[in-house]
């Protein structure tokens, strides 16, 4: 009896873990939903650009005169002052001789006729601003002596070191913007250039003329803009549409096939400026729908949502 009760046991148990495993139904598995990026597209404008090199130019002034002593004597007035502009004959110095300030008056006394004075008028011979005044009121100064230095106003032009390989760019342009710091901007052209090349930065030195008359002082240092190469009717995207990898050496943009949809393109870029850049290789229809945000990271075939 006992052995019947321990098998009819057995026989349910087995019967109910059998019945257990065949009332556990395994829990469906559902795919997540891909993720839907959101994104605005634009479309390629064609544009003129250019692509520039900036260079540095350092203001002076080529010519210089010396106001010179005419006779031996003393300097009895200075009107000459350092920084001012003066115009052509302006009077600077007045000079006096040793005997005309030993004897006075005293020959003209004696004969009035002789009209003996020995006073000089020293003046300017062009327009300009004096440099340095080199004499004052008392100074004795002998004949063909060096009283002040006058910077011709004239002859203001800008030197621009410009390296050797550059030449032929420089050689193209007939007006040179020059970019002064306080964001004026100048015309200039190039008057000459030195027969010598430095051995060591391999520059040659331009001379570019500025037709102005603003006061320019010297040393003043400024940018030159020359440009390497213009396309007139570029294929131009913005910036944040053109795609890279961390070398730099492979582009891409991210191109809508449908309204849900994006994949990558390669593009070979060309000419880039401060917000656009020319994509050269392939040519996109103008209706072509190009993410501009929103497609940093995302993959080559992406589920996107257009956002206006």
């Amino acid at each position: 009896m006992q052995k019947y009760l321990t098998l009819t046991l057995g026989a349910i148990a087995v019967i109910f873990c059998f019945s257990e495993c065949h009332s556990t139904h395994p829990e469906t598995e559902t795919d997540a939903p891909a993720p839907v990026t959101p994104v605005q597209v634009t479309t390629t404008k064609d544009s003129s650009l250019s692509e520039y090199v900036e260079l540095s130019a350092v203001s002076a002034y080529l010519e210089k005169s010396f106001v010179k002593a005419n006779i031996n004597g003393y300097v009895e007035r200075t009107v000459a002052k350092t920084g001012e502009q003066v115009g052509n004959g302006t009077l600077l110095f007045t000079l006096i001789t040793k005997e005309a300030r030993s004897i006075g008056n005293t020959v003209n006394k004696l004969d009035p006729g002789f009209k003996f004075s020995g006073v000089s008028n020293i003046r300017s011979g062009q327009a300009g601003t004096i440099v340095q005044v080199n004499h004052q009121n008392g100074d004795y100064v002998q004949d063909g002596e060096a009283l002040a230095t006058i910077s011709n106003r004239n002859s203001l032009v800008f030197l621009l070191d410009l390296p050797y390989e550059l030449n032929q760019i420089i050689a193209q342009h007939k007006t040179i913007d020059v970019l002064l710091p306080d964001g004026t901007k100048l015309a200039g052209s190039v008057s000459g250039t030195m027969p010598s090349v430095d051995s060591l930065a391999q520059t040659q030195r331009y001379i570019i003329k500025i037709p102005t008359s603003k006061d320019i002082p010297q040393g003043l240092i400024a940018k030159v803009r020359l440009s390497k190469l213009s396309h007139a009717n570029a294929q131009v995207l913005p910036k944040s549409a053109v795609l890279s990898n961390e070398t730099e050496d492979e582009f891409w943009v991210m191109k809508m096939i449908n309204d849900s949809t994006a994949v990558k393109v390669n593009v070979k870029k060309g000419i880039e400026s401060s917000s656009l850049i020319e994509v050269v290789e392939p040519r996109f229809a103008k209706t072509d729908r190009i993410i501009k945000t929103g497609n940093y990271g995302i993959a080559d075939t992406a589920r996107v949502k257009i956002q206006k």
